[in-house]
């Protein structure tokens, strides 16, 4: 990157300088021409016995230098124009290109750990299984072990197929009349299956909307996710669910570490995670909120984030009520 930027520099400095080379020689040239077309106008008019003829002869030979002098400068200052816009473009998709690049190879990195993180946990289970007579309590809670590794797998696999439909227009939402209300409820049994005694619930019934059941869970367990992934585990998580001026509002209510102002904005963008990529711990490939974002503007709806107090986040969403 660094070496870029000095030839990027160096290169703009050279066309600048060739530009304004050639302004100076061209009107350097402007000047010695209308020297020379003085000359000769002193040559074929004599200017003490034809003054008026003289005077408008020399006027009109210096409108032309005046008029070329303008030509050169307006030419070259669009010239230089136009060599800096292309310059501030190339540089900026240069930039861009190479950070979506580093996101894409980030994420290729975090991918590859959060499948093989489950497989690996699945083929643990398994092995202790079979190698090891075990009583019914822990082959018991193995399988469940093994069933949150499918499912945390599921997850994964579901949201990297549905952003590569949705970024190449392949997926046609559905639009049908669905109880909200028995969407997250239903979502929220079965994180708490995987995750027992780690939420609270304030859930409005009978709120209807119309929309893609699986897009709108799908936004909606990314958020439970993120909550589980940044909350300790000896605090709760606040889900609240009701209506309010033709919406309906979800609030997903983490005690987390909270995200600063600056990266409000950007936790939405695709592959974006919080944090230095060489020193973060946290699980994750960047697609989650990235892909509830999109789902909820297909929805006619939004995403927002919030401080929680004393610590942590709010993740906000509205949808239009049926």
């Amino acid at each position: 990157m660094r070496f870029f930027s000095t030839v990027h520099i160096l290169l703009l400095g050279y066309i600048i300088a060739a530009l304004l080379f050639w302004g100076i020689s061209l009107q350097k040239q402007n000047v010695r021409s209308y020297e020379m077309s003085r000359i000769i106008l002193a040559h074929d008019v004599d200017s003490v016995k034809h003054p008026a003829l003289y005077q408008q002869r020399l006027a009109e030979i210096t409108a032309k230098k005046d008029s070329r002098t303008m030509q050169y400068m307006g030419e070259g200052i669009t010239f230089i124009i136009v060599v800096l816009v292309g310059a501030v473009v190339v540089y900026s998709s240069f930039k861009r290109s190479l950070r979506v690049t580093r996101q894409q190879n980030n994420f290729m990195l975090s991918v590859t750990h959060e499948l093989k993180s489950p497989i690996a946990g699945i083929k643990l289970n398994l092995q202790t299984l079979e190698r090891h007579q075990l009583d019914e309590e822990k082959k018991k809670t193995l399988l469940n072990r093994s069933i949150n590794e499918a499912d945390r797998l599921n997850d994964l696999c579901t949201n990297i197929l549905l952003t590569s439909q949705m970024e190449g227009k392949q997926y046609v939402p559905a639009k049908e009349h669905l109880n909200f209300s028995e969407l997250v409820e239903d979502s929220i049994e079965h994180y708490a299956n995987r995750y027992p005694q780690r939420f609270e619930e304030d859930i409005e019934s009978d709120c209807i909307i119309n929309g893609d059941k699986l897009m709108l869970q799908l936004a909606f367990n990314n958020l439970l996710e993120n909550a589980v992934k940044y909350t300790p585990s000896d605090k709760p998580i606040t889900i609240t669910l009701s209506k309010k001026n033709n919406n309906i509002i979800l609030q997903v209510a983490d005690q987390g570490q909270g995200i600063a102002d600056e990266e409000k904005k950007k936790i939405f963008s695709k592959f974006y995670r919080i944090g230095n990529e060489n020193s973060r711990t946290s699980k994750g490939t960047g697609l989650g909120l990235y892909l509830t974002c999109r789902i909820l503007k297909q929805h006619k709806g939004k995403i927002t984030v919030k401080n929680n107090t004393p610590t942590g986040s709010i993740f906000e969403m509205s949808l239009p009520i049926s």
